[in-house]
């Protein structure tokens, strides 16, 4: 459906969150009253309907997910399998059902408990900012094929990981400045580089409002089944300790963190670190 330019401005002014929600609600009530184009009174109207009922649209969860998925040329791990099952613990967490029990007055959208999921560390869908943040990586490595030292491996580097120094055959990686991107490998015509490891970053305890705070990252690169347990132990922790709709980050102060660090301590450091 059609906007109008005052239309579409106004409706930039809607939290990210929520404007595709409002987007959506918008065009249904346009469409049931019968108007071909979208104006501003239209989406005035709507917008306040929307806020005063948003209670009734609330599922007690959000998952985002990254543009990788629709055919993003950065993908480096796939979330087509993880995402699924990610929904569903959350959806057998009847997060919903907590919290009514948990909230006084009515939910709001920030009650509910968020994961985003991005396929590289562009990070589109804003992993940093919600309660649970996974982001695909794969690590490089040198193998045994000798290098052409084409140089397209540096060239394809971002983040400067990547050296050819004077008097070396082989490629240079730095871990530090890694970000797991796998773009290297993509570009490297003799096979020198090759895939390590292959999974998820994880970071927790993001959020937005009046505390913002970035997630802090667990160290080391995780698979779908670990994500999984990870996702279920910060779930559990969540509804142990939350109370009138304290928020996953409010909770997970430094002493919490480092515990969740410890269980799942895994050999190697977190990229970019």
């Amino acid at each position: 459906m059609k906007w109008t330019p005052e239309a579409d401005a106004a409706l930039k002014h809607v939290p990210f969150f929520v404007r595709k929600k409002v987007r959506a609600r918008v065009e249904q009530e346009a469409r049931r009253a019968g108007l071909a184009m979208v104006d501003l009174a239209t989406v005035t109207l709507a917008q306040q309907r929307f806020l005063n009922g948003q209670a009734s649209d609330i599922k007690g969860f959000q998952v985002d997910t990254c543009f990788g998925p629709r055919g993003c040329p950065n993908r480096t791990q796939p979330v087509d399998d993880l995402l699924p099952r990610i929904t569903a613990l959350l959806e057998q967490a009847e997060l919903l059902t907590f919290l009514k029990r948990h909230v006084d007055g009515p939910l709001k959208f920030h009650h509910e408990f968020r994961i985003s999921l991005a396929e590289c560390p562009n990070a589109c869908s804003q992993p940093q900012i919600k309660d649970i943040g996974i982001i695909g990586a794969c690590t490089p490595r040198v193998a045994a094929a000798d290098c052409t030292r084409c140089g397209a491996c540096v060239a394809a580097c971002r983040d400067s990981a990547l050296a050819l120094i004077e008097n070396r055959q082989q490629p240079v990686i730095d871990p530090g400045r890694c970000m797991a991107c796998g773009q290297c490998l993509a570009v490297c015509p003799s096979g020198t580089l090759a895939a390590d490891q292959r999974g998820f970053r994880v970071q927790l305890g993001g959020k937005l409002g009046r505390h913002p705070r970035l997630g802090r990252e667990l160290a080391g690169i995780f698979g779908a089944d670990e994500v999984l347990t990870i996702v279920a132990d910060c779930l559990a922790f969540y509804k142990k300790n939350s109370r009138n709709g304290r928020r996953f980050a409010e909770l997970l102060d430094a002493a919490a963190f480092e515990r969740f660090a410890a269980r799942f301590a895994k050999d190697g450091s977190t990229p970019g670190s």
